[in-house]
């Protein structure tokens, strides 16, 4: 089968969207598809575009058997709700041209990945000038996730955006997200819940895979020797709720056992950085390469999973199967029956989005009871095990593919 698949973020991104395309893509073209991507230069989480790849002109490569076009891209030097606005409209300006270029080659699913939501119509008119089904992945909600968080303002905008939005989703023949809950959006926004379908995110339980902790390697990171890390690894942007992070380090500051691990890159880094700085109780590290992705998350004995509340609806933080794989557990902040709350009701614990007192209280809970962390753990490496590992998840997403044909 021919697939054309349409993203901004792509491998060799080591974090979020682009790990889980890249994934998918190469999965598909070991199982012997033809598969062809669309996308930019790698510049997330840390919004500059990585070395060998320029933001300026096209390029061509061929990763693990997968042609990929990376398409020109302004990245700003500093992000802001109308600057990310304008970065998306050039990815879906100069990804025009390489997508309707391959209709000559007849692509029979054509893929399309929100965000960005503004690539969605070049995906459509493609997949109908080859007469290819046209598939509308959303990884996360970004129209109503920006209404949320303030990036854009409500109105008469937040009524027409809606109003595009749901009239271009009822035109793909197949949609998908990453929750049931997300998939219900789609029905909300007036889709045909049979054109909908559920794709979560998934871990390579092979990869990651439940270790000793590596307190050497907590060592180089910074972390001093005999202390409880709670670790968070991964993207440093606004919806993560960091800030949560930075009152808990300072009310721990009592407790010597307790030390926070920020790892990771992005828009709120800087920030991060400042405010963490007199703490002796928090480390702060670089993103780290692919192959130390499951050194790093053994250092952890607590995962910690801070999320504001106006978009715990919204999304499904991507790092979250990565944490269960590890056999660790999670403290997450979220609202109840959010999707977060749902998926570690079994292996971690929920508080409050916000609340840094029971944030903290959470985290003793778990430092005081070694006992109950390997218990969760257990149950968490289990879950990704049985219920996310890559294999099973895609096998059972592309295993319908055919039958839609």
């Amino acid at each position: 089968m021919r697939i054309l698949i349409l993203g901004i973020n792509y491998t060799p991104e080591l974090t979020g969207i682009g790990k889980y395309t890249g994934e998918m893509a190469a999965w598909l073209a070991q199982q012997g598809h033809e598969v062809k991507v669309v996308t930019a230069p790698p510049y997330y989480p840390a919004w500059q575009v990585g070395a060998g790849y320029s933001a300026r002109r096209y390029q061509r490569e061929i990763i693990d058997g997968v042609t990929v076009w990376r398409c020109p891209l302004w990245v700003p030097g500093k992000v802001s709700g109308l600057k990310r606005i304008a970065h998306l409209l050039s990815f879906s300006f100069t990804s025009l041209w390489p997508m309707l270029a391959q209709v000559l080659w007849r692509p029979q699913v054509v893929m399309v990945i929100e965000p960005p939501l503004v690539c969605a119509p070049q995906a459509l008119l493609v997949a109908r000038l080859s007469g290819a089904q046209a598939w509308l992945h959303v990884q996360d909600f970004e129209v109503d996730a920006a209404f949320a968080l303030g990036i854009l303002k409500p109105g008469i905008s937040r009524t027409i955006a809606q109003a595009i939005e749901s009239w271009l989703m009822r035109r793909f023949d197949r949609l998908s997200s990453i929750s049931l809950a997300m998939c219900d959006r789609f029905t909300g926004k007036g889709a045909d819940p049979d054109r909908v379908a559920l794709f979560p995110n998934w871990v390579d339980t092979d990869v990651i895979t439940a270790r000793q902790n590596r307190p050497d390697l907590a060592a180089e990171l910074g972390v001093p020797a005999g202390r409880i890390i709670c670790l968070y690894a991964g993207n440093m942007g606004e919806k993560q709720g960091l800030e949560l992070l930075v009152e808990a380090a300072e009310r721990a500051q009592a407790d010597p056992r307790i030390h926070f691990l920020l790892c990771g890159d992005g828009a709120a880094r800087a920030r991060l950085e400042r405010q963490t700085a007199g703490l002796g109780n928090v480390s702060m590290a670089p993103l780290q390469p692919l192959e130390r992705l499951n050194d790093l998350l053994a250092c952890a004995h607590i995962h910690l999973l801070p999320q504001r509340a106006d978009v715990g609806e919204l999304v499904m933080p991507s790092k979250l199967t990565g944490m269960l794989a590890s056999g660790r557990p999670v403290i997450a902040t979220a609202l109840p029956d959010s999707l977060v709350a749902i998926a570690i009701s079994n292996c971690g614990l929920v508080t409050p989005p916000g609340d840094a007192a029971e944030f903290l209280s959470a985290i003793q809970t778990l430092a005081d009871d070694p006992g109950r962390r390997a218990e969760l753990g257990k149950i968490a490496r289990k879950i990704a095990v049985n219920d996310m590992s890559k294999n099973a998840v895609l096998s059972r997403t592309f295993g319908h593919l055919t039958e839609c044909q």
